[in-house]
């Protein structure tokens, strides 16, 4: 099994369109990237792992799923990187590589000593755009395929059941 653990704040300030959603709204930021969390989820089959600083929101450690993400807050005096590496070390095992998503330098090379293997903020928002793509090219393809009529009509013919249906005479 694959699992990516995201640093979510180190991401959301490298990704441009996270980093201006983070100047008017951090919230709406980490929902967002949450979202993009679990599209990345449902494409490449990893499991999702989002992690949090405490210092950006006040109170105790706090676990949820979003999306079917998980979404973890740090305790109050306790770092995302600490917690990453704590779930680095913890998930480790012959049947699972464990992925981090962050750019951050230090973190990358201790996260190396784990095990873990890294991708830098940059490689992520890249695949992310690639999934995106493709995701896109998917729906677009299953749309051309869809049949439009059971039964051959002509076009004047389709246009009145149309209209019909919208409840338009």
């Amino acid at each position: 099994m694959d699992i990516l653990l995201v640093d979510g704040y180190n991401i959301i300030g490298a990704w441009p369109e996270l980093r201006q959603l983070k100047e008017k709204d951090l919230a709406a930021a980490r929902d967002r990237l949450i979202e993009k969390m679990a599209e990345y989820q449902g494409y490449s089959g990893f499991k999702v792992i989002v992690v949090f600083d405490a210092h950006y929101v006040q109170g105790i450690e706090k676990k949820y799923k979003n999306h079917k993400i998980e979404v973890i807050f740090t305790r109050e005096n306790e770092s995302a990187d600490e917690r990453i590496e704590k779930l680095a070390i913890d998930m480790n095992n012959r049947r699972t590589q464990i992925h981090v998503a962050t750019s951050d330098f230090t973190e990358q090379w201790v996260i190396f000593g784990q095990g873990a293997l890294r991708i830098s903020a940059r490689e992520l928002l890249t695949e992310m755009e690639s999934i995106e793509k493709g995701i896109e090219k998917s729906v677009k393809v299953i749309q051309e395929k869809k049949p439009v009529s059971k039964i051959p009509l002509s076009n004047e013919v389709a246009e009145i059941f149309e209209k019909w249906r919208r409840g338009k005479q």
